[in-house]
């Protein structure tokens, strides 16, 4: 899976990113696009050159209708993020390559209590699936989740769409969902919740060691599919904000990435905050 876009431009670039939709708007701008074009050919790159597939995330985590209006952005910024990747991940033939339509709960993603019931989320968030649903995305993701009440309500607006779904929540050194959820609790909870169950679960914007495998009931996390790591061991709240770029040696970052893939058998390995094509490249090694 891809590697850090958001943190990539703010640390990398001379690009503003925007207040309400972040990077969502620099495929509008030559400057932004070309940047953002630089960013996604690097991990397409390494993916062609290990020979293996790629999932690629469209850059509208904050493209909700309420921060779409309120930015006066296009109202079909969704379906114009899908088409940039679409078309950027067309030039790649020998790259088998799945996006995904990305979308994040409406509050700070980092405060449990701030997250909306799961009937509050199922309303307030079926409008950005339709949109990334008719925009042509291979499936849907819903990253950075820091409560299960949103995250069943992202479910049910999600299972609404022929999409298949993935909900991806951020954890604490705990092994847990930042409402304090176990994650395999979590995970059983909404299989039980979901008529139409998700493809699978994530854990993104957490460092490889915060899984705690040994704390986690084994036959929940094997609906564990996907894991995004920060490159820092740092807590989240310590790195949110921070004007300076944080992150473990990067060997460190892929054994303990390792031992998620091996022990905990979960298939898809890609880098969140702090990470670069360096990561990628050790996870390629890996996945070799």
């Amino acid at each position: 899976m891809e590697g850090a876009i958001v943190e990539r431009v703010r640390h990398e670039s001379k690009e503003a990113l925007h207040p309400q939709l972040v990077n969502a708007l620099l495929i509008y701008r030559e400057t932004g696009r070309k940047l953002m074009e630089s960013l996604y050919r690097e991990y397409l790159d390494i993916a062609r050159e290990a020979a293996l597939p790629m999932i690629l995330c469209s850059p509208t985590w904050r493209a909700n209708r309420e921060r779409v209006s309120a930015g006066r952005a296009p109202e079909q910024i969704n379906r114009d993020n899908i088409r940039f990747l679409k078309e950027l991940a067309a030039q790649y033939p020998q790259v088998p390559v799945r996006v995904g339509g990305m979308l994040g709960c409406r509050n700070d993603c980092y405060k449990a209590h701030e997250a909306l019931t799961a009937e509050e989320a199922e309303d307030f968030h079926i409008w950005q699936i339709e949109e990334l649903s008719r925009g042509g995305a291979d499936f849907l993701i819903a990253e950075t989740l820091p409560a299960v009440s949103e995250a069943l309500g992202l479910g049910r607006a999600m299972r609404r769409t022929p999409l298949p779904y993935i909900l991806s929540f951020t954890i604490d050194r705990a092994g847990r969902v930042l409402d304090g959820t176990l994650l395999s609790e979590a995970i059983r909870y909404l299989d039980r919740q979901l008529d139409d169950a998700p493809l699978g679960y994530m854990v993104n914007c957490a460092y490889p060691t915060f899984l705690n495998i040994a704390v986690q009931d084994k036959k929940a996390l094997q609906r564990l599919i996907g894991f995004q790591a920060n490159a820092s061991d740092l807590d989240q709240c310590d790195l949110d904000g921070s004007c300076e770029l944080h992150a473990n040696p990067v060997d460190a970052w892929g054994e303990a990435m390792r031992i998620i893939h091996r022990k905990a058998g979960v298939p898809i390995l890609g880098g969140c905050c702090g990470t670069n094509g360096a990561h990628i490249r050790y996870l390629a090694k890996i996945l070799k």
